[in-house]
């Protein structure tokens, strides 16, 4: 088999990935505790990915017994099929019914200190829930400019308390909710998503995220998740910026970014600039990628054209994604 190394297993802590395929947290619009939800992503395992790490959930939902007993059913529908399930929890810079971020920004005003005490609880009442319902693996979604990256970055954090100003204070937010994530899920395992550098004025540099990746591995993380912005193009770059991560940890590192060739992506984990590589729309195109891969029939893929019509199109929308180049995905639930 040509791409061996992309289907080698890898230990993290107590758990086994079957191999070195990662589906990335990608907004549906389903809604994680519905049947078309379930169906989506039993797919996604059964066409051979490794691990699945689902959409952002709000850290604020897990609080009911029927939304736990929901994530019972995704988790063990990702399990049935055959892939690690992982579930990515995020803040949605909502508090209370108003906006807010780490500093005043349009309609949102300044969290508070006290905000920030009550929020933080609720990533680790999240971590727990999920792991309870059976996930394997939670990610606090510290990328991409939400609530948390907020913190980290300079262009967003205006603070002068203890949670900004110096980079050890632009981490703190990050590294608090990941402590008491830890302290909430044992040895459960823990993600972390970070975009690795913030390019423009008054933004952060790759060695700032060196740092704060070898504290957030101190602090529990077992796995870094490296999502760069997408206003940096594709393929080897991103590969490049995972590598600068690993580069002062020891833990597993995710790169994302044109793996969804895969001679590119086995050339990413043998010249070793990252440990598992992630498939992000190439999947909604075609749910199997991973067993056509294995199998040498890379001729039947449904290849992504990235033409973003109705995946980033559809949510533009405000409706449940879907795919150009394949009428069934999105519609997985139909055919149960």
């Amino acid at each position: 088999m040509a791409f061996l190394s992309l289907f080698d297993a890898l230990s993290v802590r107590h758990l086994v990935l079957k191999n070195r395929i990662v589906m990335p947290p990608m907004v549906t619009l389903m809604g994680v505790t519905t049947e078309r939800a379930r169906a989506w992503y039993a797919e996604r395992a059964k066409g051979g990915v490794g691990t699945i790490i689902v959409e952002a959930v709000k850290v604020e939902l897990f609080q009911s017994g029927e939304f736990e007993e929901a994530l019972k059913k995704l988790a063990a529908a990702i399990h049935a099929n055959g892939a690690t399930a992982a579930i990515q929890l995020f803040h949605a810079n909502v508090f209370n019914g108003e906006q807010v971020a780490a500093s005043a920004a349009g309609k949102a005003r300044t969290v508070t200190r006290e905000e920030i005490g009550q929020i933080i609880p609720r990533y680790a009442r999240a971590a727990e829930m999920a792991v309870r319902a059976g996930f394997d693996a939670v990610e606090p979604h510290g990328a991409h400019g939400f609530f948390m990256n907020q913190f980290f970055s300079p262009r967003t954090n205006k603070r002068d308390d203890e949670y900004g100003g110096s980079l050890e204070c632009r981490m703190r937010f990050g590294l608090d909710v990941v402590k008491a994530v830890r302290a909430a899920i044992g040895k459960a395992v823990m993600f972390y998503r970070h975009t690795p550098e913030q390019l423009g004025k008054a933004g952060y540099s790759l060695s700032d995220s060196q740092q704060f990746a070898a504290k957030l591995v101190q602090a529990g993380v077992d796995v870094l998740d490296i999502s760069p912005s997408t206003r940096q193009g594709e393929g080897q770059e991103h590969a490049a910026l995972a590598a600068a991560i690993k580069s002062v940890v020891k833990c597993p590192v995710i790169a994302v970014g044109g793996m969804e060739d895969p001679k590119a992506a086995t050339a990413v984990l043998q010249s070793g600039k990252a440990d598992l590589v992630a498939v992000g729309r190439q999947l909604i195109a075609d749910a199997h990628w991973a067993n056509k891969v294995a199998e040498d029939k890379l001729d039947e893929i449904i290849a992504c054209k990235k033409c973003n019509q109705k995946c980033f199109g559809h949510l533009g929308k405000g409706i449940p994604i879907g795919c150009a180049e394949n009428p069934k995905s999105g519609f997985e639930y139909l055919n149960e």
